[in-house]
């Protein structure tokens, strides 16, 4: 495991994605959802590595079908497996009413694709939501050292 997540460190600069599937795995069969009892658990990591083997036999033929898909399915499905971890981001994003503002202002910023001076939407979306966060708190404080007459 040790030599997989130092290829990863040193390949991630490069595009590479993680090659240590295992830890992966192993954060995902260890929670309830895989099993409700947890001596049953290891089913989920058998089911995990029956599904590796089975991509890595039919991997190019998979790829094939995939590039013979057109563009705006594979979108609509990515975007369809990505509403659950939105909502769930979301959600926490939001939990904390004080900072909802800031969340927003980062997700709506960074969502919107803006790009200037060579700095993409990410960045922006980061730099605006911190600035909106700092002002929230700069306005609390000189709220609550105000005095009330």
């Amino acid at each position: 495991m040790a030599a997989t997540g130092a290829a990863t460190v040193l390949l991630a600069p490069f595009g590479s994605t993680g090659i240590n599937l295992a830890a992966i795995t192993a954060a995902i069969t260890a929670n309830p959802d895989a099993h409700p009892d947890p001596a049953r658990r290891y089913l989920a990591g058998v089911s995990y590595g029956v599904w590796y083997i089975l991509l890595a036999v039919l991997g190019a033929s998979l790829v094939g079908v995939f590039a013979a898909l057109p563009p705006a399915f594979i979108a609509t499905v990515a975007g369809l497996a990505l509403i659950a971890p939105l909502t769930g981001a979301l959600a926490g994003a939001l939990q904390e009413e004080q900072d909802r503002l800031a969340a927003v202002v980062t997700f709506a910023t960074t969502a919107s694709g803006v790009a200037v001076l060579g700095m993409g939407a990410p960045f922006w979306g980061l730099l605006a939501g911190l600035v909106v966060f700092a002002l929230e708190r700069l306005r609390v404080r000189f709220a609550t050292k105000r005095p009330h007459g």
